[in-house]
């Protein structure tokens, strides 16, 4: 897998993000600006120009374009079926997404809502302090900003109602905020069908709240990791996501009601857990394949008195059920800061600390590779 190297931006990445087709990539980072490429051969579509400090994140919408789909979802498909006169199934109609409008956050204290195809700011939302993380909802009808605990102000997680009928009037008022009480949230994300939003803390805390008022719905009382939690991906079908950490770790939760050990319900299970040798930045799972690929490395500061391999640079791919690593690819000149995978399964893009960003594309060995052995059952 030789990568495909991006070179717009002048300093570290801090987020790299599919679109729910997987034709666009949108990148960001510390130069304040944000970048759209084509993922296929790695041609600069364009550039969003507005922020005056550090882009720390961008998410796309998936709008359907089609007039008979149910709901796309981002790095989902949602299908709707057809049968004639209750009998088998005869038709199978894919919905397909529509990349309109992008959401970014800035060390500005903005956030700010996007024309995708024309690079037009269409709106601007103001906050105390830095905004960490953003994400569109899965029915694409509103937005989370996580913003910074600092400066006296408590930071959390604001909710927007987005205008998609008139993108330039929106409101400045969140329909309601999430306040942490305890340690800082760092990401978060849309789960259940926008019934929840997952948040995950400083502290290696989550906690899951409900998406009506922003109540409290399931606090985690044990530590997912004893480490700054880095990142935050759902799975494609939005059941499960994966969380990386400082700790060394990534680890998969499923979100759902569940009995654990002691006969008690909870929302948020442990299921698998990745452990590996560097700190970790970000997480990914690989659609359509049992692997979930992940990178980070020793921190930047240290980068300059370090070699790549004691830097721990590579990419890691772990097997999703057995939790064995089973390759490593190299990475760049400095730690990995995210991570983002081809909704098709076809690849993965990175973006590093040295400023760029590569996009891998798996070959046919990939595809074909079995480690584990055939998928299929074995047939006396």
């Amino acid at each position: 897998m030789r990568p495909i190297m991006l070179s717009g931006h002048e300093r570290a990445l801090t987020q790299v993000v599919y679109n729910s087709e997987g034709d666009l990539l949108f990148t960001c980072s510390k130069d304040h600006v944000v970048n759209v490429w084509r993922s296929h051969n790695g041609e600069r579509v364009g550039t969003y120009d507005g922020h005056n400090g550090t882009v720390w994140t961008v998410d796309v919408d998936s709008a359907s374009s089609s007039p008979f789909a149910m709901q796309a979802v981002r790095g989902r498909v949602v299908a709707e079926t057809e049968s004639r006169q209750g009998g088998p199934l005869t038709q199978l109609r894919l919905p397909s997404a529509t990349s309109t409008f992008l959401v970014t956050g800035s060390a500005d204290n903005m956030m700010k809502l996007w024309d995708v195809k024309t690079g037009e700011c269409l709106y601007t939302w103001e906050f105390p302090t830095a905004v960490k993380r953003v994400a569109w909802s899965e029915d694409d009808q509103r937005v989370l900003a996580v913003t910074e605990k600092r400066m006296g102000f408590p930071g959390g997680v604001s909710v927007f109602a987005i205008n998609r009928d008139e993108p330039k009037n929106q409101s400045k008022e969140p329909q309601f905020t999430i306040k942490p009480t305890g340690s800082k949230a760092t990401v978060a994300a849309w789960c259940g069908l926008d019934e929840f939003i997952v948040t995950a803390h400083e502290d290696g805390t989550l906690n899951l709240w409900d998406t009506e008022e922003g109540l409290l719905f399931f606090d985690k009382e044990e530590r997912g990791h004893t480490g700054v939690i880095t990142d935050l991906q759902m799975s494609p079908d939005g059941t499960y996501f994966v969380t990386s950490s400082k700790d060394k770790s990534a680890k998969i939760w499923s979100v759902g009601p569940h009995k654990n050990a002691h006969g008690e319900e909870e929302y948020l299970t442990l299921i698998k857990t990745y452990t590996g040798e560097p700190p970790l930045n970000s997480a990914a799972i690989v659609p359509g394949k049992p692997y979930v690929v992940m990178g980070g490395g020793q921190e930047a500061m240290n980068v300059t008195t370090t070699g790549a391999r004691q830097g721990h640079f590579e990419v890691r791919f772990f097997h999703r059920i057995f939790e064995e690593e089973v390759s490593r690819v190299k990475g760049g000149f400095g730690p990995c800061n995210s991570i983002a995978a081809h909704p098709q399964g076809k690849g993965y893009a990175i973006g590093g600390e040295d400023g760029y960003v590569r996009v891998h594309e798996f070959d046919k060995s990939w595809f074909d590779a079995r480690p584990y052995g055939p998928l299929e059952p074995e047939v006396d």
